[in-house]
C-alpha cells in the first residue's frame, strides 16, 4: 500500500516537474525578464553595489525589523546547504550530465522571478506584535485573489515544507554512517538546537548565519575551484557532453541507466528551484521583515542569493562529472555519491562532509522552520505554535528512518503545489512590481540605525 502511494507521488511529481514547472518558470520568468529587461544579467554589478552599501550599514539595533544583511543572510542560510550539495546531484543521477545546462536556465530565469517574490512580500507586510514584520505570499496572495483560501492553503503547504525533513535526514544518516554515532543521540542534539534557533526568529537566524555561513561557503567554493582547475584538461571534452545530454539525451554507461532530454529538464529544473526555492515563497517571508524601506533594495539582495546558489550548484555538479562517480556500477545515495566525488581530491572526506553537512543544512532548517512557525501562527494565532512544534517534532524522528528519497519526495510535492500558486498569484500582480533602472535612494535615516 505505502509502495503503491510513494510511486503514485512519484508519478505526479515527475509529472509536474517535468512538463508544468518548466513551462510556469520559463514563460513567467521569460515574461518577467523582457520587462525587467534582463536586469539580473545586465545589472548585476549595481546588484553586488547595492550589497556593499547594505553591508556599509552600521549603527545600534533598530526599533523595528532585521538589518537587510541579515536578512539576507538568514534566507542564504535556507538556501545555500545540503541541497546545493546532495540534492542537486540527484538530477545528474536521473537527468545525466545535460541537467546541469537546465539548472542554469532555472537559476537566470528563476532569478527574476525570487525577485518579484521579495518585492511583493516586503510591498505588502504589515508590523507584528514582535516588532518585526509580517510578509511573503499570504499577504499579496490577499491581494491577487479574491479567493481567500488561498493564502490559508499556502500558508499551509509553507508549514509542511517548514519542516526540512530532507536536510535533517541527511544529517542523520552522515553522522551515524561516517561517525558511528547513536542515531537516537544526532536527532535528540539535532532537533534542541534546530528549536532553540528557530524559537529565536529571524533576528537569531541572521546572527547563527552570519557567523558560519561566509567561512564554509569560501571553504566549499575554494574546494569546487581546485577540483574544477585540477580537471582542466577534460573540460572541453565534458562541456560537449553537457550541451549534447541537455537538447538530445543521454546513453546508459556504467550505472547510469540513460535519460531522455525531458529527464534532464525535469531534474535540471525541479532541483535548481529546490535548492533556491524559486516560486516557494519562503525567502519572501524571512527578508520581509528586513528594516529597509524600500522593496527594491531587498529584492535585489534575493538576486545575488539565487547567484550563489547556482554557483554552489554548478560546482557540486562538475566535481561529480569530474570524478566520474554518477556512473558508478552500485547506486548510491546523494550524500555518499558527493563524499565519494570529493574524496578522490581530499583526505578526510568522512569527517569533513558530515560536519559541512551539519553546519550548512542546520542553517537550512532553521531558516524554514521560522517559516513554518510564522505560518502557523498565521493559521492560528492562539495555539498555533504549539501545534506546530508538536508536528514538527514528530516529522523530523519518523524521516529520519526511513530512506531520503521519501523525504525528498514530500519537499518536492510541496514545492510544486507552491510554485503554482505564487507563481499564479506573481503573475496577476506583475504590473504592481517596479523594475527601477535608476539608482536606488541611499540608506534612510531609519534605514542607517542597524
Amino acid at each position: 500500500m505505502l509502495d503503491s502511494l510513494i510511486q503514485l507521488l512519484k508519478a505526479v511529481d515527475e509529472f509536474f516537474w517535468g512538463y508544468v514547472a518548466f513551462v510556469l518558470i520559463m514563460v513567467l520568468g521569460l515574461l518577467l525578464s523582457f520587462r525587467a529587461r534582463f536586469f539580473q544579467v545586465f545589472r548585476f554589478p549595481q546588484i553586488i553595489r547595492t550589497f556593499f552599501q547594505c553591508m556599509g550599514d552600521s549603527g545600534g539595533e533598530a526599533k523595528r525589523g532585521v538589518h537587510p544583511v541579515k536578512a539576507f543572510l538568514a534566507s542564504t542560510g535556507g538556501m545555500i546547504g545540503i541541497g546545493n550539495v546532495v540534492g542537486i546531484v540527484t538530477a545528474v543521477q536521473l537527468g545525466g550530465p545535460g541537467a546541469l545546462v537546465w539548472v542554469w536556465v532555472a537559476g537566470v530565469i528563476g532569478a527574476v522571478v525570487k525577485y518579484c517574490e521579495i518585492y511583493l512580500g516586503f510591498k505588502y507586510r504589515v508590523e507584528n506584535a514582535q516588532g518585526g514584520y509580517n510578509g511573503g505570499p499570504m499577504y499579496f496572495l490577499k491581494k491577487a485573489f479574491s479567493w481567500k483560501v488561498l493564502p490559508a492553503l499556502v500558508a499551509f503547504l509553507l508549514c509542511i515544507y517548514g519542516v526540512e525533513i530532507y536536510q535533517f535526514s541527511v544529517i542523520t544518516d552522515s553522522i551515524a554512517s561516517n561517525w558511528q554515532t547513536p542515531r537516537l543521540l544526532i536527532i535528540g542534539v539535532l532537533l534542541a538546537a534546530v528549536l532553540y534557533a528557530g524559537l529565536g526568529g529571524v533576528r537569531r537566524i541572521g546572527q547563527i548565519c552570519s557567523w558560519v555561513m561566509p567561512l564554509f561557503l569560501l571553504t566549499y567554493i575554494l574546494m569546487g575551484v581546485w577540483v574544477v582547475v585540477h580537471e582542466a584538461p577534460a573540460l572541453p571534452g565534458m562541456a560537449v557532453d553537457v550541451f549534447r545530454s541537455a537538447f538530445t539525451g543521454h546513453a546508459a554507461v556504467g550505472g547510469f541507466a540513460g535519460s531522455s532530454v525531458i529527464l534532464a529538464i525535469q531534474n535540471g529544473i525541479a532541483r535548481a528551484a529546490y535548492s533556491s526555492d524559486i516560486g516557494i515563497g519562503y525567502d519572501s517571508i524571512i527578508q520581509s521583515e528586513s528594516r529597509v524601506t524600500h522593496p527594491e533594495r531587498q529584492a535585489r539582495l534575493a538576486i545575488l542569493g539565487v547567484a550563489i546558489d547556482n554557483l554552489i550548484c554548478t560546482l557540486s555538479i562538475l566535481v561529480v562529472l569530474a570524478s566520474g562517480v554518477w556512473k558508478a556500477t552500485t547506486p548510491l545515495e546523494g550524500s555518499q555519491l558527493i563524499q565519494a566525488a570529493l574524496s578522490q581530491y581530499f583526505p578526510y572526506m568522512n569527517v569533513f562532509l558530515p560536519f559541512f553537512f551539519i553546519v550548512t543544512g542546520y542553517t537550512t532548517i532553521i531558516a524554514f522552520f521560522v517559516v513554518g512557525l510564522k505560518c502557523a501562527q498565521y493559521l492560528m494565532p492562539r495555539g498555533g505554535k504549539s501545534v506546530y512544534l508538536v508536528y514538527a517534532i514528530t516529522s523530523f524522528l519518523f524521516f529520519s528512518f526511513i530512506p531520503q528519497g521519501h523525504a525528498l519526495l514530500v519537499m518536492s510535492i510541496c514545492g510544486f503545489m507552491l510554485l503554482t500558486i505564487n507563481l499564479l498569484g506573481i503573475y496577476r500582480l506583475r504590473h504592481e512590481i517596479s523594475f527601477e533602472e535608476e539608482e536606488i535612494p541611499a540608506l534612510s535615516m531609519a534605514e542607517e540605525t542597524m
